[in-house]
């Protein structure tokens, strides 16, 4: 990271910007373009070690994407604001905290783990918890994203 000074490191910080931000935004290879694609996600965050979980449907692009290379990079935010800075244009930036991970997703195929992931989504995302019957799990597919780096990072203020 560049600028060390924005750095976060603070496991509590790091869970306000992952509680907080409600979509997150998938790379993914697809040949000679970058495919992004904005998901609802639930996430872990356990021993430092960060896990996101998004659903969709069970076939199109960023399935066949990930199946063809699982190398993905995520990338979430929230509060971005502008921070005026007076005459000067080049003085002008932004108050932001933000997540960037690259990682591995895989399409999750045990029930169970697709169940669970789907609690993980809705309770990020509402703060309730919801339970799924096998129907509404069989419905969807699930992908884990099991990030291999992670870095966080803020601009409170001026």
């Amino acid at each position: 990271m560049r600028r060390k000074d924005r750095e976060i490191t603070d496991r509590e910080q790091i869970l306000e910007i992952l509680e907080n931000a409600k979509v997150l935004r998938l790379g993914l290879f697809d040949d000679e373009y970058p495919y992004v694609v904005p998901l609802h996600y639930g996430f872990t965050f356990r021993d430092g070690k960060l896990a996101f979980y998004a659903h969709g449907a069970q076939e199109g692009l960023k399935l066949d994407l990930i199946r063809r290379n699982p190398n993905v990079c995520v990338e979430l935010d929230l509060g971005a604001t502008l921070v005026p800075a007076g005459e000067s244009a080049c003085r002008y930036g932004a108050s932001y905290a933000s997540i960037i991970a690259r990682g591995t997703a895989v399409v999750l195929e045990d029930h169970e783990e697709k169940r669970r992931g789907l609690e993980l989504l809705m309770k990020n995302q509402t703060g309730r918890d919801f339970e799924f019957d096998d129907r509404a799990v069989a419905s969807v597919a699930v992908v884990r994203i099991d990030a291999t780096s992670y870095s966080a990072k803020a601009r409170l203020g001026n």
